[in-house]
């Protein structure tokens, strides 16, 4: 049976690939920083039992490791290593700074490329099998500012200019530095392009707070404290957020699993773009409060509560006049087709599911 080395594990998109692997029995290796508060086996525990509702059993098919992602060796013993890579081993790079804040570029690029470099190292110096692959997970948006259609392709490196913010930039250079490494020295690897992972597309269960969710709880905050507001937000209502189910992420991360040849970039995406209009509506319906899309609304205009939802938007205001094309002419090629996609009446009920979830009560549909 083939084994699966996954590190950053507790992550959201990483410990539902776990899950799904656990059932279809698989051998998982889930590689997890411990800190001084909890043990690896407690964070690794405490994600997978929330997914579960409460009602997981660590299984035979699972073992867990405290690990140091920039350590040599992960600060794990070389024979443990040696064993954990006998065999024919499919390794995924999950480990990655999530942060945008600009200040914080290098913390950023010490974990999206020193980290990605230390994996390489590590799989490069124990992976015994020729059959053996490096799976590293990147993001969609290292499209930058590219205008166009995003390819399933090498791009090279650029100045933080054609960028949002240093992640999106931290994630084209590390993926060049994998390209490197398959030049080089024939690293046997491949690129998995994720968009703005959300909920569960069938349940509407949502267990992420990024993006969009983020957003919302930022709202619900203030509709809370403060509410019937009528705000503006500075949101392109007719730009699109490019949002993929995490059950349909899975699905293409198990496929990889399980398909020998694959291309070496897939760019893992949303076929149908959902409107920024349509999680303003939502959002409207579900707290007392009305947000009015206004893309040329200035500083100097704003009103205090319009000034704090613009200071909380920091990061999602770089995504609120996007429409990315993205090509998944490979992704199409090599995957089964399911029309699993999001729309907006799923978006609502991820939505509404996260407030509910957030609140400790259900949302209230406002009149």
């Amino acid at each position: 049976m083939l084994k699966i080395i996954i590190n950053g594990a507790n992550g959201f998109v990483a410990s539902n690939f776990i899950n799904e692997l656990l059932t279809q029995h698989y051998e998982v290796v889930a590689l997890v920083r411990g800190n001084k508060k909890y043990s690896a086996e407690e964070r690794m525990f405490d994600v997978m039992n929330d997914i579960n509702d409460g009602a997981f059993t660590v299984p035979k098919n699972l073992r867990i490791f405290n690990y140091s992602l920039l350590d040599e060796n992960f600060g794990l013993p070389e024979e443990t290593l040696s064993e954990l890579y006998q065999g024919d081993v499919d390794y995924y790079h999950f480990a990655a700074s999530l942060k945008y804040d600009f200040k914080a570029k290098d913390e950023i690029f010490q974990t999206n490329m020193d980290g990605v470099e230390n994996s390489v190292a590590v799989f490069s110096k124990y992976a015994a099998s020729s059959n053996s692959r490096f799976f590293f997970i990147s993001t969609a948006y290292s499209c930058g500012k590219m205008a166009g259609r995003f390819e399933e392709k090498f791009y090279d490196i650029a100045d933080i200019e054609e960028f949002r913010n240093y992640y999106e930039q931290s994630k084209r250079y590390a993926e060049n530095l994998i390209r490197k490494h398959m030049e080089n020295e024939g690293l046997n690897a491949h690129i998995l392009r994720l968009s703005q992972v959300v909920g569960n597309n069938k349940t509407g269960i949502t267990k992420t707070d990024y993006g969009i969710f983020d957003f919302s709880r930022r709202i619900q905050s203030l509709a809370t404290r403060t509410p019937d507001l009528k705000l503006r937000v500075k949101v392109d209502p007719e730009s699109t957020q490019n949002l993929i189910p995490i059950d349909k992420v899975v699905s293409y991360l198990v496929q990889t699993v399980k398909i020998q040849q694959l291309p070496v970039i897939l760019n893992m995406v949303a076929k149908n773009a959902v409107r920024n209009s349509d999680i303003l509506k939502t959002l409207g319906q579900l707290l007392p409060i009305e947000l009015i899309p206004q893309m040329d609304l200035d500083k100097s205009e704003m009103s205090v509560y319009e000034r704090i939802i613009s200071i909380g938007m920091s990061f999602t205001a770089s995504y609120t006049g996007t429409n990315i094309q993205f090509d998944t002419t490979k992704l199409d090629e090599i995957m089964e087709a399911d029309d699993n996609e999001a729309t907006a009446e799923s978006i609502h009920r991820m939505i509404t599911y996260f407030l509910d979830e957030n609140s400790g009560k259900k949302a209230k549909v406002a009149c």
